[in-house]
């Protein structure tokens, strides 16, 4: 049976969620905690994977129980989802554990996912590890302008990472806006996909053009030229959270609760 977790974690003290040898990882951990509690190794597939540092406020992840020992089930979800938030550290929490039909994905069937980075030019102490510090007051209104210049394009390999294996740099923004929070700034942007430090390429770019360093031809340029040496520079991960990621439920989930075992 596949299960799928819908969980949230502080990203701070991971080396992100991918499992990496003698790194602490979310993967590993959640791996860690649900072999422990159903008694049998638990491969769990995360619906992205995030860097070193980088907030999730909304993931997801699917695993699957093995049915050929039936002692070996857990009890109900909800049970299961109780006993696993005991387990787990506290940076990490799990909302709801749910069935689903045996070929959803936790990766390949999102058809969404959004993303937010928080920058401030003042000094937060209760908000450390949670954004990002500027020294400047940025032009919230020009930054706009120019995240509106990155919904005209579907080609963003000036800001994809070098050197990974992806088949393609075509991702189709929805949706990309800043927003004065109390004393943060908010940039947030939806897309049917991201590539590798998209997100904190783009945000640092846009933070050039608050900032009077780039123009907004000068961002066309960037977009055109296809050179990540060309970009801004690759804000820290401590200002990114994930923060929705969206699927079909209707076709993925089995509504129809599980007879507890």
């Amino acid at each position: 049976m596949r299960y799928f977790i819908h969980l949230a974690y502080n990203g701070t003290n991971y080396c992100g969620w991918q499992t990496q040898p003698n790194l602490p990882t979310v993967q590993y951990t959640l791996e860690q905690a649900l072999g422990t509690l159903l008694r049998q190794p638990v491969a769990v597939v995360g619906c992205g994977r995030t860097d070193t540092g980088v907030h999730a406020s909304d993931f997801y992840a699917h695993f699957d129980i093995d049915e050929s020992e039936p002692e070996k089930h857990p009890l109900d979800t909800d049970q299961l989802t109780f006993k696993l938030n005991s387990f787990l550290p506290s940076d990490i929490a799990v909302f709801e554990i749910f069935p689903v039909k045996e070929n959803a994905h936790a990766r390949f069937d999102a058809t969404a996912r959004t993303y937010q980075y928080h920058v401030s030019d003042q000094r937060l102490p209760f908000c450390q590890g949670l954004y990002s510090r500027i020294y400047f007051r940025p032009d919230i209104e020009l930054m706009n302008r120019a995240a509106g210049i990155l919904m005209e394009y579907d080609d963003f390999t000036s800001f994809a990472k070098l050197h990974t294996q992806v088949k393609t740099n075509i991702c189709h923004l929805t949706h990309a806006q800043w927003k004065e929070k109390g004393e943060q700034w908010v940039f947030t942007i939806r897309s049917n996909r991201f590539l590798r430090n998209m997100v904190r390429s783009v945000t640092g770019t846009l933070l050039d053009v608050g900032r009077g360093k780039l123009s907004l031809d000068g961002l066309r340029q960037i977009i055109e030229s296809k050179n990540r040496c060309a970009a801004g520079v690759s804000m820290p991960p401590q200002g990114l959270f994930l923060t929705q990621v969206e699927y079909p439920w209707d076709k993925i989930r089995i509504t129809k609760h599980l007879e507890t075992i």
